[in-house]
């Protein structure tokens, strides 16, 4: 059978399973096990399987995952993020739409502290929307961030995604972990610039309010109590691995010691809470390894097919410039990510896309660093992006049309985002570099 037509058949029966509401990872291994059974030699093939599984799993590079579910899950059940959003709240001045832009900052400090996209909204909703509506913010300027930055939360290190995103690639997750830090705040910037202009264009979606002057030494007070340990997490995770003292796995153990003491110095020792954050991480982490091995099996049944090698092979032979075979994929990740979550999506094209983008030259890290965002960008994506349905959840009030438009502009900055990642690859590249060097 010729190479396309079995590539056609594998490719169409995973997401047939997928719109049949089958759990991720049992369409992975569903398929993975078919295919097995018939390529590899019936029994034998399937005991391949079961040890490429194995292996998929038992990789060093894949600790870090639990252990920033773990500081994620910590930080969010003790309600560290609250006081932290509240002491960035004073040294927000009388700008443009403050409370949008206190949404942006509160993305940015939330995601170093979640992995979770979901988690992020639902905590940036649930603190600062009710706030917004009582100062008069129209829904377009108060949804939008808060979904937005969100999608800050993989984006920014620790981050578990990434992480799975790295070993699925085959890129070091130390290096992939410092390149998406620069992308990210860049994200975080561009939505800053558009909420900024967008207010003082329409200055009725954000009426301005007096506010309660804070002096500076409360506002100290604040920062050294709330933000600065927040600094010891950031350096605990990146800045271990910036100075080579540490692996991303050692790093991650640190990050979550600091974590815990962080929670018991401000809330006390709450065994109930520590054991719920356990069981969450660890229930969170068997559905993503459940999904990684029946991708990493999935990713071998298309290599033996010829369905790889030949797709490089033809992604080579395009008349098209590498620039805009990179164009290509992502808008079918786009496309793609309109009905389907993102970790069902990367482990659909990962193994397909590396080795087209190593055959092309093209440097990994930077090309991970937009597929991540892309990524993220499907969860605010009509009509099925998962932070929509969370912000539906934490805003019943509002109607899904209402949302949908809310998150229009905030793709779009994605999109741009995505664009002067794929102009200016350096972005990505520049914090590895200075930690190899």
């Amino acid at each position: 059978m010729a190479w396309w037509l079995l590539f056609i058949i594998i490719l169409s029966l995973l997401i047939f399973l997928f719109f049949l509401g089958v759990p991720v990872g049992f369409c992975f291994l569903f398929v993975s096990m078919l295919f097995a059974y018939f390529f590899w030699g019936g029994q034998g093939g399937l005991t391949q399987l079961v040890l490429s599984i194995a292996r998929s799993i038992t990789s060093f590079s894949l600790l870090p995952v639990p252990l920033f579910l773990l500081m994620g899950e910590v930080m969010f059940l003790f309600g560290i993020a609250q006081n932290m959003m509240d002491a960035l709240d004073k040294w927000i001045g009388r700008v443009p739409g403050r409370l949008s832009l206190l949404a942006v900052a509160g993305g940015v400090v939330f995601a170093t502290l979640s992995g979770s996209s979901m988690a992020g909204c639902a905590m940036l909703g649930q603190t600062l929307l009710p706030e917004m509506e009582k100062r008069g913010y129209k829904y377009t300027i108060t949804l939008g961030p808060i979904m937005g930055c969100g999608t800050l939360a993989a984006m920014i290190p620790p981050s578990a995604l990434g992480v799975l995103l790295a070993s699925l690639a085959q890129v070091s997750v130390g290096d992939f972990l410092l390149s998406i830090v620069f992308p990210g705040l860049l994200m975080a910037g561009l939505f800053a610039v558009y909420i900024i202009i967008r207010c003082l264009l329409e200055p009725d979606i954000a009426p301005r309010y007096s506010l309660e002057k804070a002096s500076f030494r409360e506002k100290m007070i604040l920062s050294v109590k709330y933000i600065l340990p927040l600094g010891l997490v950031i350096f605990a995770v990146i800045g271990l691995i910036i100075f080579g003292v540490a692996t991303p796995t050692e790093s991650a153990a640190v990050g979550a010691l600091v974590c815990f003491l962080l929670a018991f110095s401000y809330k006390g020792i709450k065994i109930d809470i520590v054991v719920q954050a356990l069981v969450k991480s660890v229930k969170v982490t068997g559905m993503m390894f459940m999904i990684l091995t029946g991708a990493t099996a999935f990713s071998q049944i298309l290599a033996y097919s010829g369905a790889t090698p030949n797709l490089v092979n033809l992604a080579l032979h395009l008349p098209l410039s590498p620039m805009v075979v990179v164009i290509m994929m992502q808008f079918i990740l786009v496309i793609l990510g309109c009905f389907m979550e993102p970790l069902s999506i990367l482990m659909v094209a990962l193994p397909i896309y590396m080795p087209i983008i190593r055959q092309l030259g093209i440097e990994p890290l930077s090309f991970c660093a937009v597929l991540l965002i892309n990524m993220e960008m499907a969860t605010i994506s009509p009509p099925v992006g998962l932070v929509l349905y969370t912000m539906k959840a934490v805003a019943p009030r509002y109607t899904m049309a209402q949302i949908y438009r809310a998150s229009i502009p905030f793709v779009m900055i994605d999109i741009a985002a995505m664009a002067i990642l794929m102009i200016f690859p350096g972005i990505a590249t520049y914090l590895p570099s200075i930690a190899k060097g």
